[in-house]
């Protein structure tokens, strides 16, 4: 999962505030989400791009639960023993994406390791439910890495939204530390097969002040454009709570820049490199 709660507990630098979110596009869609009680992650992890993006057509929704078999050190979502799954889930998302007029919606999920197809079958029938209910709306899916098995990862080949993301979230010295069930390698495999599968857009962010070094960070970069990714995000880290990883360094923009220009260079199509940069910011773009 991405990192999308923003920290209360470290003094933030004047480029990491963020203005409080306007516009008539989002005053419209908060109050549909408030009267019909819909459930997008932009809001209930109070994420810092939410006012652009709502105001842009945007909006991510969470599936399979709010609580993950995993236990991510950065991660503010619930771990635990999930809930069954909701069968009725895929069209109550489909209904909530077309009733706030959606133009690009970013779906996402908890991990479900406890099931047998680890909510792959799900996945693959909320994009089919959108299409169906919303056929307007392009899709962004931003899966879990599945276990790195292929046959759930067809799945969602075989539905072929806009862009299948997976999160690389951090360099490989600091992947079992971040991502404590998750495997660097296994990452990287699962966005290299997914561009041999067929996908034809695929993506992935990396979270920035953990502890990494510049060094790595390029390294990291270079090995994701090496799996034939198409977008790269570049974001600051900014902790959840006190119990969650706490922020080592706040990266000034300046570097960012730096990054973005090397992530560039090696012939990205996308690139978003800037501390308060999400996996799904500029979303809507990124399936050009």
């Amino acid at each position: 999962m991405e990192n999308l709660v923003q920290d209360t507990t470290v003094q933030k630098p004047k480029w990491i505030r963020v203005k409080l979110p306007t516009g008539k596009n989002y005053r419209e869609l908060r109050t549909l989400v408030d009267k019909y009680k819909l459930n997008t992650i932009c809001q209930s992890g109070s994420c810092p791009n939410m006012g652009e993006c709502w105001g842009e057509g945007t909006a991510t929704f969470m599936i399979l639960g709010n609580i993950c078999t995993r236990s991510c050190g950065f991660c503010g979502v619930k771990t635990g023993k999930p809930l069954d799954v909701n069968w009725d889930e895929p069209e109550k998302v489909a209904r909530s994406i077309k009733l706030m007029k959606i133009k690009h919606a970013v779906l996402t999920s908890v991990d479900r390791d406890d099931l047998k197809d680890m909510g792959s079958i799900l996945w693959g029938e909320t994009v089919n439910a959108v299409r169906r209910i919303s056929p307007g709306t392009t899709m962004e899916t931003l899966i879990p890495d599945f276990q790195g098995l292929t046959k759930h990862l067809d799945r969602l080949v075989g539905v072929a939204p806009e862009v299948i993301s997976h999160n690389m979230e951090t360099v490989k010295r600091l992947t079992r530390e971040v991502r404590i069930q998750a495997k660097y390698e296994r990452s990287l495999e699962v966005l290299r097969y997914l561009k041999e599968a067929g996908q034809r857009r695929t993506k992935t962010g990396v979270m920035l002040g953990l502890g990494e070094t510049k060094d790595e960070v390029f390294q990291t970069i270079e090995d994701i454009r090496n799996a034939n990714v198409d977008v790269i995000t570049l974001g600051q880290y900014l902790q959840p709570t006190k119990k969650h990883l706490p922020v080592k360094r706040f990266v000034t923009p300046e570097e960012f820049d730096e990054l973005g220009e090397f992530a560039r260079s090696l012939g990205f199509r996308h690139v978003e490199s800037s501390p308060l940069v999400r996996s799904s910011y500029h979303a809507e773009k990124h399936i050009h």
